[in-house]
């Protein structure tokens, strides 16, 4: 649709085509309405096929001539494009909203070029003098909308043109609105645990969330509104982490949801461990004990089990060394690396709780030590609960037993289930 004097025209003609070639990926089909002279092709990336449509075929075989403004379309090739781009025509055709609607019908995602006139540019062309329609900037996107297309953005190309990036409404999914979520947890220290939910945290939560992590020690809560608190990313709560400062965000919170088990139990003082759970919307406990101990008569109470085994793999180790691991997890080792390593062997040796759960995935045989880290020094009852969780019984400290293969792949199956049920309670919370 492009006629009248060139030499002035293509400069132009040559930024708008680098310009609308951002917009277009590799290996499309790309339909060029309006694009006889074949400035975009120049500029596409690899791997596209370029399908010119103009009024007159000028200078090859290539181009589907069409009369626009005589009710012809490029059908065929509106079927078999990827991308539609109108550079430089829309401005004179008579039935432009008609014209819209057509490719509308043919849902392909629509780069169109336009001067609106209400940008207040001065006519710099011959042509710009021959135009039929005269929309704004927002009648145009107008067109569009009633078309069924949405458009992505709107951006200035020149002084006078603007580029509308549309996509057909249908084919996309509308944007959900922002919600607010803070995430509280002992992420902050070098345990591989901690560290290790604070990536699968993310997995679990709606596209719209936007999130910010927040910590024990130091309390780091920021004074800021939240739409969603999620208390614990798998790790356990102790008596010391049961403060009146916790309560009071639980309750200044309008939803919340805990991910987290307990340990150093006898230390725990019952009423406040109560106080905690009473604020929540749900609790998905990491083992059995933890509901039996405090939600057995809770209607907001799941088993979760220890969603951290998501994270490995079944496998089978193949060196046979026994690998020790210990106290040197909380150096901020790489968490990939750690996991390869662990899943390596076919022995583990585990102080620390999930680099023993790693090691039930890949190892033939496993031994543990249970922490003691409080004054009595009595044990942490996290190793017994895990255990108990996926084996049925407890299993004696210090001394290798044999790793159950089916045991561990059922209670991965029985995680991931609820795994799911977790995700589909914080989408229903946001």
């Amino acid at each position: 649709m492009q006629t009248g004097s060139t030499g002035r025209l293509e400069p132009a003609w040559e930024k708008r085509a680098q310009f609308v070639a951002n917009y277009i990926p590799a290996g499309a089909r790309v339909l060029a309405m309006g694009g006889g002279t074949k400035n975009l092709e120049k500029y596409l990336p690899p791997g596209c096929d370029y399908l010119p449509c103009d009024l007159v075929s000028r200078d090859d075989t290539r181009t589907c001539v069409c009369d626009f403004n005589g009710g012809q379309y490029p059908d065929d090739q509106l079927q078999s494009a990827d991308v539609v781009a109108m550079m430089g025509m829309a401005e004179y055709i008579y039935n432009l909203p008609g014209l819209i609607c057509r490719l509308g019908c043919a849902g392909r995602p629509l780069l169109v070029s336009y001067c609106p006139s209400d940008t207040g540019a001065t006519t710099t062309t011959p042509n710009d003098r021959g135009r039929v329609n005269h929309y704004t900037r927002e009648q145009f996107a107008g067109l569009l909308r009633h078309a069924g297309f949405r458009l992505r953005r709107c951006e200035q190309m020149d002084g006078s043109k603007w580029l509308f990036d549309a996509v057909l409404e249908s084919s996309v999914s509308a944007p959900a609105p922002a919600k607010r979520v803070l995430v509280l947890s002992y992420n902050n220290i070098g345990n591989f645990g901690d560290r290790l939910g604070y990536h699968l945290i993310k997995s679990l939560l709606p596209a719209q969330a936007v999130v910010t992590h927040a910590h024990f020690n130091p309390w780091n809560v920021p004074d800021e509104n939240f739409d969603l608190l999620v208390l614990g990313v798998g790790n356990s709560l102790f008596a010391p982490l049961l403060t009146d400062k916790l309560l009071a965000l639980l309750d200044r919170i309008p939803a919340k949801i805990g991910i987290f088990g307990t340990q150093y139990r006898e230390d725990i003082p019952r009423q406040r461990m109560q106080a905690v759970l009473s604020r929540l919307d749900h609790w998905y406990a990491r083992y059995q004990e933890d509901v039996f101990l405090y939600g057995h008569d809770s209607g907001n109470v799941t088993h979760l089990g220890d969603w951290l085994i998501n994270a490995f793999p079944l496998t089978r180790g193949k060196d046979g060394a026994l690998l020790r691991v210990g106290a040197e997890v909380l150096q901020q080792l790489p968490l990939d690396r750690t996991i390869e390593k662990i899943q390596a062997h076919r022995r583990v040796y585990s102080t620390r709780l999930h680099p023993l759960l790693c090691a039930l995935t890949s190892a033939e045989a496993v031994a543990y030590l249970e922490q003691r880290e409080n004054r009595a020094a009595t044990p942490s009852g996290k190793f017994r609960s895990m255990l108990l969780d996926v084996f049925g019984r407890s299993m004696p400290e210090d001394r290798l037993w044999e790793v159950d293969r089916e045991a561990v792949a059922a209670y991965k199956s029985f995680v991931k289930r609820q795994t799911e049920l977790l995700r589909a309670k914080m989408a229903t919370l946001l």
